[in-house]
């Protein structure tokens, strides 16, 4: 294993680059553009010892800075910004401007030591904008449907224009993401074996391969805290707490969320999985949500072990 010997906080903003190295408590400040992030990378090269550089998810400003350190051969982890946040707060650190933001990044790599993971190549990053942009519109025609009710008839006909106009914009998004997994022999044989268990349709089954690339990798327990369908205790003393689910990637488990109801009226092992859960007293909601973390796991077994589903 690799011993990292300096941290490195980037709180990238529009304009520019705010640097912070530890344990030296170095300050740099580079432009966001072309030469700055290569002399970024140089700066970091040139460094004695193997460094993990940390930024936070803003958006897709972090995006280019981020690519340019991996191809560098810096380690690099993107990570939460509320994380950073929670940990600023813990540490009594509220002040925030971005020089003061990256010597947090810098502490919370330091304190925490995020584990470097590899960023999407070119046809995975293409994939997913592709799957959040269909998101995107799919929310958008819901807003434009709930407000049938409300807009003036006169202006109905601008409603319903735009509504079949989103209508067209999400169906040739979906021939472009089903051409995009055919053409890729790893991410077909992915999809071939999702879709054979019942109740997993393609908006899912594309959002996993995109969006969740460590499917089969991980333990059960991992893949299920990863998405955020594992319980959480909330036990004090004598008290025991309502366990809840919190965190995980949160557009994957509306998905998933969605594929559990149809499964448990289309799949046998989700419907008598479902129906034992609710015969012995638990509530409908609570029955859902175990419904949603067994499928992840089945979908991690399958993935994991590259055969499909078969019904027990």
């Amino acid at each position: 294993m690799i011993r990292i010997e300096r941290y490195v906080g980037i709180d990238v903003s529009k304009a520019r680059l705010d640097v912070h190295v530890r344990p030296e408590a170095e300050v740099l400040v580079f432009a966001n553009d072309e030469a700055g992030i290569a002399a970024l990378c140089t700066q970091l090269q040139q460094a004695t010892g193997p460094c993990l550089a940390v930024l936070e998810a803003t958006g897709a400003l972090q995006e280019r800075a981020a690519a340019a350190l991996c191809a560098a051969g810096i380690f690099v982890a993107v990570v939460n910004p509320r994380q950073v946040r929670d940990f600023a707060r813990a540490t009594g650190r509220l002040a925030k401007t971005d020089r003061l933001d990256a010597a947090v990044i810098a502490a919370f790599a330091e304190a925490v030591k995020p584990e470097p993971r590899p960023l999407p190549d070119e046809a995975r990053k293409a994939l997913i904008d592709r799957v959040t942009r269909r998101r995107q519109l799919v929310e958008m025609r819901a807003s434009e449907k709930i407000r049938r009710s409300q807009i003036t008839p006169k202006l109905r006909s601008s409603l319903e224009a735009h509504i079949a106009f989103l209508d067209k914009e999400i169906a040739a998004l979906d021939d472009e993401i089903g051409t995009s997994l055919r053409h890729s022999p790893a991410w077909r044989s992915e999809d071939d074996l999702l879709a054979s268990v019942p109740g997993v349709g393609p908006v899912l089954r594309a959002a996993l391969i995109a969006k969740l690339p460590e499917l089969g990798q991980l333990t059960r327990r991992q893949i299920a805290a990863l998405v955020g369908v594992a319980p959480i205790n909330r036990d004090s003393g004598l008290m025991r707490g309502k366990r809840v689910i919190a965190g995980g990637r949160a557009d994957l488990r509306t998905l998933l969320y969605m594929a559990a109801l149809t499964a448990i009226r289309c799949n046998p092992t989700l419907k008598a999985f479902n129906a034992r859960l609710r015969a012995a007293g638990k509530p409908s909601k609570l029955a859902i949500t175990a419904c949603m973390r067994k499928l992840i796991t089945i979908l991690n077994a399958i993935i994991r072990n590259k055969s499909p589903w078969r019904c027990a």
